[in-house]
């Protein structure tokens, strides 16, 4: 045997094993706290200055206008001085209806809150039962649209002759006003499901209880909550025009009391009071709308 097929025939030899370079990969970096706190107070500001320059301009324009000789309003600075105390004490309360805008407020949200919360649970279910069926869309809509236009306090003497009480007539002023917007855009929302969403539930043989829980409420909220925003706006603006009527505790009756005793500084200060209190309600149903729908939900 020669020595070329002695080598042949042997096995190779191993070659010797070389350790693996470990490579180590950068941490990931980190924003520092300062950047982070710098960033958060430069998105803050983006939101708050542009808006808080325009009321600075407003208000300084409402004192320069109003300060002349014979203006039929008040100024910014006469309103603080001679309406000081609603301002600083809101909670005060002396009995019957010598109270603060607190609890006229309070009265208020609270009536609010049973006519709105009547309005959205038989305004959606009315609403899906129009989107759901086409009978009930045909039967129903046409007297829906013609009720809608309707002014809310045209509505006032017929509810106080049948419930014969202002808490109930104005509950119902708040129910019927707010009621058409989440029927129409719930109606809407339900026709414009999509059909593959249909084909599904009917794969998945989904009984109509499971189907409105999981398919019809998910995909039409949106619908649903755009609905529910214009509703409480609508809400709060009738209750105020009603409570001037009804009188008893109330935002719209103080204001309608400030009026028949010439304060107009108070009434001012009222209507602020109402429109914060009114942008307060718009964002909590919009952040509820943005949580439920996870952001699809015009905000």
């Amino acid at each position: 045997m020669t020595v070329r097929k002695l080598h042949e025939g042997a096995p190779a030899a191993a070659a010797p094993a070389v350790p693996a370079a470990v490579v180590a990969l950068p941490a990931p970096k980190r924003a520092p706290a300062g950047e982070k706190l710098l960033a958060y107070c430069k998105m803050v500001a983006a939101n708050v200055i542009p808006p808080l320059l325009v009321i600075l301009f407003l208000v300084a324009l409402w004192e320069m206008l109003c300060s002349a000789p014979g203006a039929s309003l008040p100024p910014p600075s006469a309103i603080i001085k001679n309406s000081w105390e609603l301002i600083a004490d809101p909670f005060y309360d002396r009995g019957g209806l010598d109270k603060g805008l607190f609890w006229h407020i309070l009265a208020s949200l609270q009536r609010v809150a049973v006519g709105y919360s009547l309005a959205a649970v038989v305004g959606v279910a009315l609403g899906t039962l129009i989107g759901q069926s086409t009978w009930a869309m045909r039967g129903l809509d046409p007297l829906f649209q013609v009720l809608r236009t309707v002014p809310p306090l045209a509505w006032l003497p017929l509810s106080l002759a049948a419930f014969r009480d202002g808490q109930p007539a104005a509950v119902f002023v708040i129910f019927i006003t707010a009621i058409w917007p989440i029927i129409i855009n719930t109606a809407v929302g339900i026709r414009n499901i999509p059909q593959d969403y249909r084909n599904v539930a009917a794969v998945l043989r989904l009984n109509p209880i499971e189907f409105f829980l999981k398919i019809m409420i998910p995909a039409a909220a949106p619908y649903i909550f755009t609905g529910l925003r214009i509703g409480i706006g609508l809400s709060w603006l009738a209750i105020i025009a009603a409570e001037m009527l009804i009188g008893g505790v109330g935002i719209g009756f103080f204001i309608w009391d400030a009026w028949n005793s010439s304060l107009i500084g108070d009434i001012i200060v009222a209507l602020i009071y109402v429109g914060i209190v009114g942008f307060v309600l718009d964002r909590i149903i919009a952040a509820v709308g943005a949580f439920v729908t996870r952001g699809t939900a015009a905000s």
